[in-house]
């Protein structure tokens, strides 16, 4: 009987419902150990089961869980194709479109529940978020218990929650009994219920075992679940009670061919006994668990070590037999528990390549670590592939830290000792990545040099392209364009020469990058080429890397044709994919495409949109950032000049030059919008200090020209013809520069150009920066052309002041019309044609063409991606 569970109940069946009809949902089912979700998810299947399908899977508290442990419950209810996928180890968007086909096929409303996702592997939690994501066109009540007491702010399903549709959420928290539930378990008023729920808490698991623990004996009650498990197991007899002991290092479900293999003939009566004593339960497969993970716990704990370390080695031992057909996960965990470390040493590397096969790197590396802790016990060649394999799965899945460092050490330490040139090499590449990443420039250029070095005295390789290629993208990456051509074309030949697919990929987005940035048009051709190559061959990184490398260059060369169709194209592809490391750095460059467009409000919304996100790191905000301190300045912002200095500290710290320019170029601007000589002289001393091939053209150019705004006398280094607009402005051409600036549909640089020069002409000059700064919004340079109308005493020729909105504020970022914003957010409720027609009293033909102009400008080809981008990016559908 349930207890003050009714509201739960309801509310879980009111969203089935809704399933049914297409409106799909996601229940968030948390408390505290013991609080009862299992038995409510019981109660609700019961309820529910007439009138949906019910697909079930549940996490299990193994060492390293098992990826996609409770798609593998779930079993033959998901599907022949998912079945398939999963024993092929198929990757999560993989199996994820076999289970959306399984759930297409349905004629009925399909409720799907993952129990315990508290300790669900990577490869689950990625099936969950994008499954998640696309909840609101499905019908589809998606049901997640879990531990909220467990899940910190680093946990991964932490992460997931805060990447699901907030809109589609019903949170159910199920708090502890109140004294009157208490007293109603207790029917025979045996205990005072005060005093029950003062030990108890109200926790239902904990009062039943209480209860249970009690019964029939004279004693006081238990002070702890432990201490009432013990009691209930020193009744029992001792076969039975070492049967419970035994299966207690079991956290998966038990199946009873375990159990025969195990205890023989008595298994099945055993078996029968526990669940008697209501201590084990059975699920539908018939397989047996502990009726909770507390009790499981609890009665391991009475296990010494050495017992322990005992009953794993009988488990494993049954369980490592090929009949078994055992998971080498569940395998793993025993093959430790058992201490069985030439065991661990042969099965976790292959449970680890099992995992990263479905993208379960946290996982992989768990496995490897499970590994490593035997690792005197390992040849020295497999010792020194699991010190390279854990780092680079870790590297994945968690930090970068020094202890990653660490472990690519000790392999190039070991490799050397065992003459492997290729593999040392190899591993020095990656030790110059991970320098990289973090932060550390002269480190990764050392290593990336010594990698180059060692490799190339051997036979070619791979490893020795990819070396090169890597050089290629440092070079790249810091602006050293012939350096980055040199090595890439190395790479790239020796690619073709080898048959490398995805070096010459990487290769060509390197040396295609250096030469856009150089004013090359042969550039943009050869990241085409790359990406083109990345989209036949399913390179889903490498493609989303040509993407952001090419929007960056569309936005700094102000090719905004390109901008405005690539950006929006890259956008959407990273988002189809849950390419989020890749999403948000290139949302950040629209709010710099917006930016240049003097497009401010968009700018702001779409870069503060970013920064807002917690989870993500420096360097995805890096954009996003400089677009919003610069668009904050322009604005006349107070917080213009703190968010200023921020940006710079953050590109400081990457050490790279695309960012640390423009950072400087921003105070700069700030400087002279002040009329801050002093301030303005220090960064283009700081500018000067780098070299004229490390800047690419436009920067350089704004370097020159602010140089002479600012009137800064010291030498620059000498450069040769930059972009039209800024050249013109130094040869003195002020208003042929912002003519061209016009071109480039860049308003607010044409006006700074008309202030820079007001003394030439100032009514006309500054009456032109006016009308063009007023139209949008940009009140930092309006202030500083209406003082120098007032110095140069043409105040009263100058333009009246506008009032009302903006027209940059009345037009949405993605150009989409007030019907098309309204036609959106009907969409994303998922409703039909006919019924947004009958919102809007407009024909279908007429909704149609609106449906189908909004998924244009979205880029996307349908319903479901359009809400994939709008989560990514809730500006899309928010109102002015």
């Amino acid at each position: 009987m349930l207890f003050e569970r009714d509201a739960p109940l309801k509310l879980m069946l009111d969203q089935a419902e809704a399933a049914t009809d297409g409106r799909g949902s996601i229940v968030l089912l948390y408390g505290e150990a013991g609080i009862g979700k299992t038995t409510v998810l019981q109660e609700f299947r019961r309820l529910v089961a007439r009138e949906a399908r019910i697909v079930w899977g549940g996490c299990d508290a193994l060492f390293t869980p098992r990826p996609f442990g409770p798609l593998h419950d779930m079993g033959h209810e998901l599907g022949r194709e998912a079945q398939e996928l999963l024993s092929a180890r198929a990757s999560a968007p993989d199996v994820l479109d076999a289970i959306l086909k399984s759930v297409e096929q349905s004629p009925q409303g399909t409720v799907f529940v993952f129990e315990d996702v508290h300790w669900a592997d990577n490869a689950t939690l990625d099936v969950l978020k994008a499954f998640g994501r696309r909840i609101a066109f499905l019908n589809i009540l998606l049901v997640l218990s879990y531990r909220n007491d467990e899940i910190g702010p680093a946990h991964p399903l932490g992460q997931v929650l805060g990447d699901l549709p907030h809109s589609r959420i019903q949170r159910v928290c199920l708090k502890p009994l109140s004294e009157d539930a208490v007293r109603q378990l207790d029917p025979h008023g045996k205990h005072d219920a005060t005093q029950l729920l003062n030990i108890t808490g109200g926790n239902p698991f904990f009062i039943t075992e209480l209860l249970a623990a009690e019964h029939g004996s004279a004693d006081p009650l238990p002070a702890s679940v432990t201490d009432s498990v013990n009691a209930r197991l020193n009744r029992l007899g001792d076969r039975e009670r070492q049967f419970l002991e035994t299966v207690s290092v079991m956290p998966a479900p038990i199946g009873r061919k375990v159990i025969h293999a195990l205890f023989g003939a008595d298994g099945d009566t055993l078996a029968m006994a526990g669940l008697g004593r209501n201590l084990l339960v059975q699920d539908a497969r018939g397989h047996l668990r502990f009726r909770h993970e507390l009790a499981r716990l609890a009665t391991m704990a009475r296990l010494s070590p050495f017992q322990r370390q005992t009953a794993h080695t009988r488990v494993f031992e049954v369980m490592s037999e090929k009949s078994m057909d055992t998971p080498v996960d569940i395998l793993v965990h025993h093959a430790a528990g058992a201490l069985l470390g030439k065991k661990v040493l042969e099965l976790a590397p292959e449970a680890a390549r099992i995992a990263v096969a479905v993208g379960a790197h946290r996982q992989a590396a768990d496995h490897l670590e499970t590994a490593l802790r035997f690792v005197d016990e390992a040849a020295p060649d497999l010792a020194a592939e699991l010190y390279e394999q854990w780092a680079y799965e870790a590297g994945l899945a968690l930090q970068i830290d020094d202890e990653v460092i660490e472990a690519r050490r000790h392999a190039i330490s070991l490799w050397r000792a065992l003459n492997r040139p290729a593999k040392v090499g190899d591993n020095m590449r990656w030790l110059s990545r991970l320098h990289w990443y973090r932060g550390e420039a002269a480190e990764a250029d050392h290593f990336a040099r010594e990698a180059v070095r060692i490799l190339e005295a051997i036979e070619p390789s791979a490893e020795r392209a990819m070396a090169y290629s890597f050089q290629s993208q440092l070079h790249m990456l810091n602006d050293r364009a012939d350096e980055a051509v040199d090595w890439g074309n190395k790479a790239l030949s020796l690619a073709d020469e080898l048959g490398n697919v995805e070096i010459k990929v990487h290769a060509l987005n390197n040396i295609g990058t250096a030469r856009a940035f150089q004013s090359d048009p042969a550039g943009v051709d050869l990241l085409y080429q790359s990406l083109n190559l990345a989209l036949e061959h399913e390179f889903h990184e490498h493609a989303a890397r040509v993407y952001t490398n090419l929007s960056c260059y569309a936005v700094e060369y102000r090719d905004f044709d390109l901008a405005d169709r690539i950006i929006n194209e890259g956008i959407a592809f990273d988002t189809k994919h849950d390419l989020d490391s890749w999403t948000y750095y290139l949302i950040g460059v629209l709010a710099q495409f917006r930016l240049e467009q003097g497009r401010l409000s968009d700018a702001v919304r779409i870069a503060s949109g970013v920064i807002a996100i917690d989870r993500l790191t420096l360097l995805m905000k890096l954009p996003a950032k400089i677009a919003l301190s610069r668009a904050l300045m322009r604005q006349g912002d107070g917080e213009a000049r703190a968010a200023l200095n921020e940006t710079l500290a953050d590109a400081i710290a990457t050490e790279e030059f695309q960012y640390i320019v423009p950072a400087r170029i921003s105070l700069l601007e700030y400087a002279w919008l002040n009329d801050n000589l002093s301030e303005g002289h220090t960064q283009l001393a700081a500018l000067g200090q780098i070299g004229p091939r490390l800047i690419h053209p436009w920067c350089e150019g704004e370097r020159q020209v602010w140089a002479r705004r600012m009137k800064y006398d010291r030498a620059l280094p000498e450069v040769g013809p930059v972009p039209a607009p800024l050249q013109l402005e130094i040869d003195g051409k002020p208003e042929e520069a912002a003519a061209k600036w016009l071109e480039h549909s860049c308003p607010y640089s044409a006006a700074l150009t008309y202030i820079a020069h007001a003394g030439d002409a100032p009514g006309r000059h500054l009456s032109d920066a006016i009308k063009l700064l007023e139209g949008i919004g940009a009140d930092g340079a309006g202030q500083k052309a209406w003082k120098l109308s007032a110095d140069f005493n043409v105040r009263t020729s100058m333009p009246r002041k506008r009032r009302g909105p903006y027209e940059s504020s009345r037009n949405h970022p993605l150009g989409l019309t007030k019907r098309e914003q309204e036609v959106l957010g009907l969409l994303l409720t998922g409703a039909t044609n006919k019924e947004i027609s009958d919102a809007l009293s407009r024909s279908q033909r007429t909704v149609e063409h609106h449906v189908s102009s909004v998924l244009s400008k979205l880029n996307v080809n349908s319903r479901m991606e359009a809400m994939l981008r709008v989560q990514n990016e809730p500006w899309i559908a928010s109102n002015n």
